[in-house]
């Protein structure tokens, strides 16, 4: 039977013999849709969470992350992450922005995988769509990463600090991380199950970013086999089974000891069902999943909600939305629970390394537990130590902390404008800026 000419290769320049139009499509919208998460997604998130006085800079903080993120990853991170291995950790910089580059099929040069004796494992990762696809994905990734971390940061940090912390904190802590995990690195090669990265107050408002956020995801993790496969179809059901689960068992446990049922709460348990589900999206069951969500709403709702206040430790960590908890603690529950659930045909679906398998399923599944731990405790480890070096860094440049006035007024002494055109919520009553005050007769 003969081909019909929709499905034919090289019927235009455009269209290439190796080209498969469904999965490119799949992966633009992919794609397009975790970018959505950060753009709108989290400048509305943010901007809706916090005290009125920051949503003007806590939003600019996500938009600016959003467009340097951009420019950094297309002149030099991209291939840092997935180019040509330079260390066991990292990839050659370089840019990616040639057309003969950007047009080619797409490749991970580094992610061929070797058994012991030499021969060849797992051909290196080729998809049926052009390199600048695989670029946009990866980009909006980075993106949203660093879009996260702000959360942590938001009426803390300087803008100008931020300014400067999202290209070094890009490159010297991220793209670590992608290329050791993804990229072809040594994590890759050694067999780390992360599927798509679960290791690198205005109420509505607050909602509505959640519910961007969740959707979005869809592209995050649908996006992960570089097809539209049965794979990326387990991934979207097992990420919506755990992330309603998460939001169902938070929001029982704040109405059980807290008796009232808390939005930003149930906001926050959509992010710990997204986060821990994400490293084992296309390799777990649907039961596998659903337990995972229990966990997602259970173990970070009590690290924030009672160990947090308890520990005096914690309390010292200065973490505007709770960042180590609802990605921290969710992402390393996840890391660790995918070497549990991790299921072997699945694994074969997805994974350079054959026959992988949790610790559930027997055989070597011990191992792989291991080796997510271990995978966890190498990223814990050098972000810890590379944002502490960026971040004494930058105080040799700017301040790294807002001053105490800057704290107290908020958005207009930042960046000479405020959210929602009203006076209150902790500003400076300024009567060259907000009419004399009326004294009455």
């Amino acid at each position: 039977m003969s081909v019909p000419v929709a499905y034919q290769g090289n019927t235009s320049a455009a269209v290439a013999d190796w080209l498969n139009k469904g999965d490119n499509a799949w992966q633009l919208t992919a794609s397009t849709l975790v970018g959505l998460m950060s753009v709108p997604g989290m400048v509305v998130l943010y901007g809706g969470v916090v005290k009125k006085k920051w949503a003007v800079n806590s939003a600019f903080m996500a938009l600016y992350a959003f467009a340097a993120v951009w420019i950094c990853w297309v002149v030099w991170a991209y291939n840092m992450s997935f180019g040509e291995e330079l260390l066991p950790f990292w990839g050659k910089a370089g840019p990616a922005l040639d057309q003969a580059f950007l047009v080619g099929r797409a490749s991970l040069p580094a992610t061929a995988h070797y058994r012991a004796d030499g021969t060849l494992e797992t051909a290196m990762v080729e998809p049926y769509f052009p390199m600048a696809t695989v670029v946009y994905f990866q980009c909006v990734f980075a993106a949203i990463t660093l879009i996260l971390v702000a959360g942590s940061l938001l009426g803390r940090m300087s803008f100008l600090a931020w300014m400067l912390f999202v290209p070094l904190w890009l490159t010297f802590s991220y793209t670590v991380g992608a290329f050791s995990v993804w990229g072809g690195g040594f994590l890759f090669h050694w067999g780390v199950i992360d599927y798509c990265g679960g290791y690198v107050i205005h109420i509505l408002f607050a909602l509505t970013g959640a519910g961007l956020l969740w959707m979005g995801w869809a592209g995050f993790n649908g996006g992960g086999p570089y097809a539209a496969n049965v794979d990326s179809s387990m991934a979207i059901l097992n990420t919506n089974i755990c992330t309603a689960a998460s939001l169902i068992v938070w929001t029982c446990l704040d109405a059980v000891f807290f008796k009232k049922p808390s939005v930003v709460g149930a906001v926050q348990a959509v992010i710990t069902g997204l986060v821990c589900i994400t490293p084992g999206a296309g390799v777990v069951q649907g039961w596998a999943a659903l337990v995972m969500g229990v966990l997602a709403g259970s173990v970070p709702w009590y690290t924030m909600m009672v160990l947090h206040k308890r520990s005096k430790l914690l309390q010292r960590v200065d973490d505007t939305l709770g960042v180590i908890h609802t990605h921290g603690v969710a992402g390393l529950l996840g890391g660790v629970l995918t070497g549990l659930f991790a299921e072997p045909n699945l694994c074969n679906l997805f994974l350079p390394v054959t026959n992988s398998r949790g610790a559930f399923y027997g055989g070597n599944g011990g191992a792989q537990l291991g080796k997510q731990i271990a995978g966890a405790l190498f990223v814990i480890g050098w972000n810890v130590v590379v944002t502490s070096i960026i971040c004494v860094v930058i105080r040799l440049v700017v301040p790294l902390r807002m001053s105490e006035e800057k704290l107290a007024i908020g958005d207009d002494a930042v960046h000479g404008e405020e959210a929602y055109a009203l006076w209150g919520d902790g500003e400076h009553y300024d009567d060259t800026k907000h009419g004399a005050a009326v004294v009455p007769v």
